[in-house]
């Protein structure tokens, strides 16, 4: 812009740019206000963006959330439920044979001569089974047998073991002695019960265990297995005490709660450690009314149960 053709005095050129600048101020004021306001009304809008035209951001704001596809560590598990791992049950009979007898068959009073026939048993010939006893009010004792061998399998296979019966009164009768212990010897048992309860006299009281006895002839030997079966029925028999609240029978042996014997065909014949239980008295009125209830049943299995972990544990 030109102001003429002469250039102005020096006072006046003063002046005039003062006044220029008195008012450029004012203007330049308005002007910072109005894009300030602007620029506010943007960055408050709810989804607005800034003066990069990015989405806004706020120093106060939490982190997002990780998406649904985002692969985090697995929370730690109580338990994993495998083998050999940390949370996994304890298996402590894994890979033993136990082979339970249960005594007699329901099934044998039906059968008569077929029971009552001989077999050898090694030493001497015997029948080859027999109905075995009852209590008075009429409680066989192949039923109760065969109910605590029951709970005793189910108590066994949850610790691991392969648990084998002579019979679970599915056969018409017996088997005969000499085959309850070849059942034994043919699976390679770890351990053999066979189960029993006494019919002694009213008034005697209390279990007992039998053990095989050193004994040689015909097929029968049980050099090699006697001192296992020792330990076998001392092991059952601290624990069924202690399962059962039961005394050892004092009106057998030397009142110890170990009888050792050698005129049973399932004993003399065994080849593996083996021991018979007499868990009380059917004939007694006490000891037939602990028999015939389902709750002391289960403790005797647990009891058995238990003398066969130790046992095979030691």
């Amino acid at each position: 812009m030109s102001y003429g053709s002469f250039p102005p005095e020096p006072g006046r050129r003063r002046g005039t740019l003062a006044i220029v600048l008195v008012a450029l101020i004012p203007t330049c004021f308005v002007g910072w206000l109005l894009w300030s306001s602007l620029g506010r009304s943007q960055d408050d809008g709810a989804g607005g963006t800034g003066g990069t035209g990015g989405p806004t951001t706020s120093s106060t704001s939490s982190p997002p959330p990780p998406s649904s596809g985002a692969s985090a560590p697995p929370a730690p598990s109580a338990s994993s439920g495998e083998p050999g791992k940390p949370g996994a049950p304890g298996k402590p009979l894994e890979g033993k044979v136990v082979v339970i007898d249960p005594g007699h068959n329901p099934h044998n009073r039906d059968h008569p001569s077929r029971i009552a026939r001989l077999v050898d048993i090694g030493t001497e010939k015997k029948e080859c089974d027999t109905t075995g006893t009852a209590t008075n009010s009429g409680y066989p004792e192949a039923s109760f047998t065969l109910d605590v061998a029951r709970r005793a399998r189910t108590l066994l296979e949850a610790r691991g073991a392969t648990v084998r019966f002579t019979q679970d009164g599915d056969r018409p009768y017996g088997p005969c002695v000499d085959e309850r212990a070849e059942i034994g010897n043919k699976a390679h048992a770890d351990a053999v019960v066979s189960v029993h309860a006494d019919g002694a006299a009213a008034g005697e009281r209390g279990f007992h265990v039998i053990l095989p006895k050193s004994v040689r002839g015909g097929g029968a030997d049980t050099s090699a297995i006697t001192a296992p079966s020792r330990r076998l029925g001392e092991r059952l028999r601290g624990d069924f005490a202690k399962a059962t609240g039961s005394e050892p029978a004092q009106y057998i042996g030397d009142g110890s709660g170990l009888d050792v014997r050698g005129d049973l065909g399932g004993l003399n014949l065994s080849t593996v450690p083996k021991v018979f239980i007499e868990c009380g008295n059917m004939r007694d009125s006490q000891d037939a009314a602990e028999l015939t209830d389902t709750a002391w049943r289960e403790r005797a299995a647990g009891g058995i149960a238990q003398g066969i972990t130790d046992f095979l544990n030691e």
